[in-house]
């Protein structure tokens, strides 16, 4: 392919699409060589992230923090919602596409270096092409998401300052295992000799803390060497030599949402030799962070609450955070999910509160249809000790199922829009929906929907 300036960002994802081999080993070494190639390297501290649900929520933290330190951040996370660009943020703020489209030709280049061509999978192309937009915009710190698992993932190829393994749980079985255990030992594969290795997890599976022990990581536990406390009010955490207090909650919403900070706290603590951070950057950083797509509450009425749990782990923590809020007449849910994804555990983890499933069908072939999620949560509902008549009905885009769910909702009920990163960010792809309730005569569209 032609290294031209001449090409779209969405011809060289286009690209990258179709250079995919069939078959791919799930080794570095391509990886590692391409990288090589590129003389990729990193100058300042870098934190990779790994875990089975809260990387980006600690990404994000972490970033807010060290912004209001007054550092020059970069954020690699995936996948996005609605637009590539998503996946990279300098500074806060998400690269342009002629930025990525340089580092797409580099990474070609390399990738065909002397005729000696080395296959990489859509991912990892992508993955390298933006740590070296990220190793090129002299940064402070960098902070790296990795895509699945950690031990093969192609962030890995970088050798980070700091690990964070956010919560273990079952996910991505045919990659990475049938257990906690498998999983966990995947993901303890970021982790570094003589590094501090944040574990996040109240109760990780045993083979994190061997592996971490087996390579001498500095192994930090949440429990041990850091944790949190407080009331209805407000929070304070403890590391091991420095201590948050009277803290205002994470602009995150969301029980989990305080593990998750306080695996970032303890990641910048381990660093403090390096980048410190003063206590109102906490503040302020932790009061302004922002993420689409976690628990994220968009006011209006009704409520429209959007979130990206896609396993059974991440549902139940979205299913008790919603048992909080306020009292709501009716809940209506818009859902979508891939196929290989543990359906029926998500379904029955929050079946219990749902009182209208709004089923949608997802533009990639690995999605499950709207029919199929139909017929699977016959099955779960059957289980479940409350009434089986919950209405469903079926469509083609979450749009369209956020617009039959709009016409059906009364101002005070609430519309939950959560699964795969395709749902969220099928209802996004406009910007945020803003619901306005019929009945108060404002200006709305067909569907009751307005947008920006």
């Amino acid at each position: 392919m032609p290294a031209t300036p001449l090409l779209t960002l969405q011809d060289w994802l286009a690209h990258c699409e179709r250079i995919h081999p069939q078959q791919i080993d799930m080794g570095l070494e391509r990886v590692r060589a391409v990288a090589e190639r590129l003389h990729l390297r990193f100058d300042c501290p870098v934190i990779t992230v790994a875990g089975t649900n809260g990387k980006g929520s600690t990404c994000a933290m972490i970033e807010a923090v060290a912004l209001q330190a007054g550092y020059r951040t970069g954020v690699y996370t995936s996948p996005h919602l609605v637009h590539f660009e998503e996946r990279c943020r300098i500074h806060g703020e998400s690269v342009s596409g002629p930025e990525l489209i340089a580092n797409f030709s580099a990474v070609e280049s390399a990738r065909c270096q002397n005729g000696q061509e080395i296959s990489l999978s859509y991912f990892e192309f992508t993955t390298l092409a933006i740590l070296r937009l990220m190793s090129l915009a002299k940064l402070d710190l960098a902070i790296l998401e990795v895509g699945l698992g950690g031990r093969l993932d192609a962030t890995n190829t970088v050798d980070a300052d700091c690990a964070v393994i956010t919560s273990i749980d079952i996910d991505h079985t045919e990659y990475l295992g049938l257990d906690r255990e498998s999983i966990g030992r995947e993901k303890a594969g970021i982790m570094r000799t003589g590094r501090p290795a944040i574990v996040c997890d109240p109760m990780p599976p045993q083979s994190v803390v061997d592996h971490a022990r087996e390579i001498g990581a500095d192994l930090w536990r949440f429990g041990h060497d850091f944790n949190f406390s407080g009331d209805k009010l407000q929070w304070n955490w403890a590391g091991r030599g420095r201590r948050y207090a009277g803290m205002a909650y994470p602009a995150l919403r969301g029980a989990n949402q305080l593990v998750n900070a306080s695996g970032a706290l303890a990641a910048l603590d381990a660093l403090r030799d390096r980048i410190p951070v003063t206590a109102q950057a906490v503040r302020n950083g932790l009061g302004m962070v922002e993420l689409a797509g976690r628990f994220q509450i968009v006011p209006g009425e009704p409520t429209l609450v959007l979130d990206v749990a896609h396993n059974p782990h991440a549902v139940a923590a979205l299913a008790a955070n919603l048992d909080a809020m306020r009292f709501h007449p009716t809940t209506h849910v818009v859902f979508g999910a891939m196929a290989d994804k543990d359906v029926k555990g998500m379904l029955a983890r929050i079946g219990f509160l749902v009182d209208r499933w709004y089923f949608t069908d997802l533009p990639t072939a690995r999605a499950a249809s709207a029919a199929d999620l139909a017929q699977l949560w016959e099955s779960v509902a059957a289980g479940l000790s409350r009434r089986k008549d919950i209405p469903v009905s079926l469509h083609a885009t979450p749009q369209e199922a956020l617009d039959e769910a709009v016409a059906a909702a009364g101002a005070a009920d609430r519309i939950v829009v959560f699964g795969s990163f395709y749902t969220v960010g099928g209802v996004l792809e406009h910007g945020t929906p803003k619901l306005q309730a019929k009945h108060l005569g404002w200006s709305t569209s067909k569907s009751g929907v307005s947008k920006p």
